[in-house]
């Protein structure tokens, strides 16, 4: 593309997600993680991690990553300088790297002024910093190494995957939870509407799997971190009777995001648009969000009025889904107030991808984006796996039979976060 084109783009130009890349537990590609997410095929497993039994915490499932094969995933990348990085930064390049070439875009394709990447972490790199902490000063690995610069920094997996992919745009990191990931592509949508970038690789990537971070959930008390132990594949039961809260996930996803008429010019391949973002923080509760369900139809119908669409009007809400009480029952609330004369069973279907990968944080909006894209590009409705008895205030339609066909033109994307954070996203069948 060239760059000294005018960079007013035409604001009925719409932005699409052309290009999905994603290092995932159990999932090298797209094409993975579509079949994963359509089947409800749950990646995870069992908690190989010696430091949850030391430390006897009842955490006993996650969806792990596992080892990362930079050869294969990043073989331009020179040994000695993958040496230098760790996983969180690896896998993030990969995901990036494979974003543009599931988009159909070579290197050099666009010009590097006009090509962006915007990364959300919840806590950046916790792992490194955890084992540094802890570690003497005879025990550190990294003392007095240049390479404790690259594995210490939140956003160091951004700017190496910049210059692995030639990006010269806007490079940043954002830390907003939960939230994290939906705020990176309302971001990203801003770069494209306003005329600053060309393409923007919106993504996340997170490596929580810690006892640490187990123990900031377990201090939230019963129902939030699941204890399941006997059949880790079904430890999260979004809108279930029977759930007992969310596993942990790491891994990294990015989307590639560029405006339609540069996408058609091109003759790419469209997974949806993205029609808008809003995003809310109620400044009320620390911890809690809105459980009548105002809030989070409001912010729904404000972002559908944006796009001059109405709530009668979607046909399915990829939910934050975290199988915890309040988020399940807030989201049920919602959407009976975003349409008070519909009765449940004709609500939209409703569902959540959580017990697929667990709960990524800052990751998790992404997943929900490049989960209900694919659903629209696919015309099929993922099911919520693990749902077997609904709880009586959630009792509508959560695509539990399985995978279903449909005609699908409008979907929702929620996420929510600490601090009383709301966050939507709108997308259309292209």
């Amino acid at each position: 593309m060239d760059s000294s084109r005018d960079p007013s783009p035409d604001p009925s130009d719409p932005v699409v997600l052309t290009g999905i890349g994603c290092v995932l537990p159990g999932t090298p590609d797209v094409h993975a993680f579509w079949n994963h997410v359509s089947t409800g095929t749950s990646q995870v497993s069992r908690l190989e991690k010696p430091a949850f039994a030391a430390a006897g915490l009842p955490v006993h499932a996650a969806a792990q990553l596992g080892s990362f094969d930079t050869a294969s995933r990043l073989p331009d990348l020179a040994p000695a300088h993958a040496a230098k990085y760790n996983r969180d930064i690896l896998a993030t390049m990969a995901a990036v790297g494979d974003a543009l070439a599931d988009a159909g875009i070579a290197r050099g394709q666009i010009a590097p002024e006009r090509l962006s990447i915007v990364q959300s972490s919840s806590r950046g790199p916790l792992s490194w910093w955890a084992e540094t902490i802890t570690a003497g000063p005879e025990q550190d690995p990294y003392a007095g190494k240049a390479t404790a610069m690259f594995r210490g920094l939140a956003g160091c997996p951004a700017t190496l995957a910049a210059i692995a992919v030639g990006a010269k745009g806007l490079v940043t990191t954002v830390s907003s939870a939960c939230v994290g990931g939906h705020h990176a592509i309302g971001l990203a949508l801003r770069e494209l509407r306003s005329g600053s970038a060309d393409v923007v690789l919106a993504g996340g990537h997170e490596f929580p799997i810690t006892p640490e971070v187990a123990r900031c959930y377990l201090g939230l008390g019963d129902g939030v971190l699941s204890p399941e132990r006997d059949d880790p594949a079904t430890a999260v039961r979004p809108y279930d009777r029977d759930r007992r809260g969310f596993a942990l996930g790491e891994g990294a996803m990015t989307l590639c995001l560029e405006r339609e008429s540069s996408a058609r010019e091109r003759g790419a391949r469209i997974y949806a648009r993205v029609l808008g973002h809003r995003a809310l923080n109620e400044a009320h509760h620390a911890t809690s969000m809105d459980l009548v369900g105002d809030v989070t139809a409001s912010v729904v119908s404000g972002v559908l009025d944006d796009a001059g669409r109405k709530p009668e009007e979607i046909g399915y809400v990829c939910g934050h889904g975290t199988a915890t009480r309040y988020n399940d029952l807030a989201e049920s609330r919602a959407l009976r107030r975003l349409l008070p004369h519909h009765d449940d069973a004709d609500l939209p279907p409703h569902g959540s991808n959580k017990p697929i990968y667990g709960h990524t944080f800052g990751m998790a909006g992404i997943i929900n984006v490049a989960a209900t894209s694919l659903m629209l590009h696919h015309q099929r409705l993922a099911p919520t796996a693990n749902h077997r008895t609904p709880d009586p205030e959630c009792d509508h339609d959560h695509v539990a039979e399985g995978p279903r066909d449909t005609e699908l033109d409008l979907a929702v994307s929620l996420s929510f976060a600490f601090g009383s954070q709301t966050s939507v996203m709108a997308l259309e069948h292209a």
